[in-house]
């Protein structure tokens, strides 16, 4: 009676999985939420951490001690972004040839070093710096994860996931506040100020992680030598993917380009997942500069800990959206109508922001469900994993892409729209966000529309029958070997290691 026993029923009961799973296929389901979602989940919200320090540095202290006026806190935000979108499409083309075990954790330690370095910053130069390579180390943490994560699961399991590891955001958020908070007490602590101690403790945080990932993490099923997982695991790791219609990989080349800039995901989910993504950004960096300049402007240790206290509500919120949201896409089979619900919300709320003029309390509603519509964006994640399922290297740099579109609009919007000047009312930022919640609701329908196209014309027909030529492939492998044994005697393992990789 181990661990499983009492984890299945309840897992069926909330839709972790489905009920006909074998007694097989749920041990792995478990083992690789345990292998892969918390290394991920850690190093995400410890890379989240580092990443929102920065706001809450801002308005405890470094704004005055490094002198941070004007547009200052912008540009600091401008750079970090320039690194990461740098890096993104190189990254995840390399994470398809180098084992992910070593080289997501190689680049936490990078990254948990320039976060060091930021806390003995002197001036502002020093500090764009540091936030450049934060943002290059930063980069295989998040995107690499994301192809990691989508390189495991059915269709059925993505939503789910992807929300609990989008929720390392958020969390990542949340946690910052009430570490500021506490990093507060240290003020003068060593000659240092309270936010030099935020980013010190944020270290401290972040490199031990890295070594859970050189540990545990494994690489995609195709690829995987991870010593948590028999030889019978791996191979039904990789045949359940295939059932799936998810392409095994194919190795990287040239070709690569021409296969990724052709397919209509890459264009038409870089449109829609990035209109989507920033509809809700109100709800992120202009929310707490609300609240410091307007709800609580005294700037008292009292007043401080309350703005960090209140700009955790619309992560909290955030949090749990992500979840309903999943578990309803995954149970309705598709992303589309979740999606189309958030957007109506978020363009109301955008609208009251626009009109500005109304009570606090209306504003605060407004900025809280803005961060409640949050919660869906990880749903355009696993939609373009499902669209893509049928070239596993397409699939990785396209998620890059998709999400290089996201990191330029996180550089650009900042400077242009949400400048920090124009606080607390950003005029440009909240027409820009209202237009976009109209275009983004527009935008629904198409990739649907494309997707149901190519089902009914067969295209990609010819790469669906090798994927499921190759499932049958395993299948006879798996009579030859006796899949489901604890494990395999040497030579039958060479035997199947032979025969997968033939098929694959």
């Amino acid at each position: 009676m181990g661990f499983d026993y009492f984890m299945n029923p309840f897992a069926e009961w909330i839709g972790w999985f489905p009920k006909h799973y074998s007694r097989e296929e749920r041990v792995l389901v478990h083992k690789i939420d345990m292998l892969i979602l918390v290394f991920a989940c850690f190093s995400t919200w410890a890379c989240n951490l580092d990443i929102n320090a920065i706001y809450n540095a801002y308005v405890s202290g470094m704004q005055d001690d490094l002198q941070l006026h004007g547009n200052r806190l912008s540009y600091l935000n401008a750079i970090y972004w320039v690194g990461t979108i740098a890096f993104q499409i190189p990254s995840n083309a390399i994470l398809t040839v180098v084992p992910a075990q070593y080289y997501i954790p190689a680049f936490e330690i990078m990254w948990g070093m320039f976060t060091l370095g930021t806390a003995f910053v002197k001036d502002y130069n020093q500090l764009m710096v540091m936030r450049f390579f934060v943002g290059v180390t930063s980069t295989p943490c998040w995107i690499g994860n994301v192809h990691i994560i989508n390189s495991w699961y059915r269709k059925q399991e993505l939503g789910k996931r992807n929300a609990i590891f989008y929720n390392t955001y958020p969390l990542g958020a949340m946690f910052t506040g009430y570490l500021q908070n506490a990093c507060l007490t240290l003020d003068g602590v060593g000659g240092l100020q309270g936010w030099r101690w935020l980013f010190i403790i944020c270290t401290v945080i972040t490199v031990p992680i890295s070594f859970i990932g050189i540990m545990f993490f494994p690489n995609v099923p195709g690829k995987c030598n991870s010593r948590w997982l028999t030889a019978a695991e791996k191979e039904l790791a990789q045949k359940r993917l295939l059932d799936e219609g998810f392409a095994p990989s194919q190795g990287l080349n040239w070709g690569i380009l021409k296969r990724v800039f052709k397919a209509w995901p890459t264009w038409v989910f870089l449109i829609l997942a990035n209109l989507y993504w920033q509809t809700p950004y109100p709800s992120t960096t202009p929310y707490l500069l609300w609240l410091n300049a307007v709800a609580y402007p005294a700037q008292t240790v009292s007043d401080i800990n309350m703005v960090n206290n209140l700009s955790t509500i619309s992560y909290a919120v955030s949090i749990v959206s992500a979840m309903f949201f999943a578990f309803y896409s995954d149970w309705r089979g598709n992303r589309w109508d979740s999606l189309l619900l958030a957007g109506v919300v978020v363009l109301v709320c955008n609208i009251v922001l626009l009109v500005y003029h109304v009570p606090n309390g209306a504003m605060f509603f407004a900025f809280i469900a803005l961060g409640f519509c949050n919660g869906p964006i990880n749903l355009v994640i696993a939609w373009i994993a499902e669209t893509l399922a049928y070239d596993l290297e397409v699939r990785s740099i396209a998620l890059a892409v998709v999400n290089m579109g996201y990191c330029v609009f996180a550089l650009v919007i900042p400077l242009t729209a949400f400048q920090t000047k124009d606080q607390p009312r950003f005029l440009a930022g909240f027409i820009w966000s209202t237009c976009i919640s109209v275009t983004e609701l527009i935008m629904i329908p198409i990739p649907l529309y494309l997707e149901r196209r190519d089902k009914r014309l067969g295209i990609h027909q010819a790469e669906t029958d090798l994927i499921i030529a190759s499932a049958a492939g395993l299948d006879e492998v798996s009579k030859e070997v006796g899949l489901g044994e604890a494990s395999f005697s040497s030579n039958e393992k060479k035997d199947l290691d032979v025969k997968v990789h033939d098929l694959s």
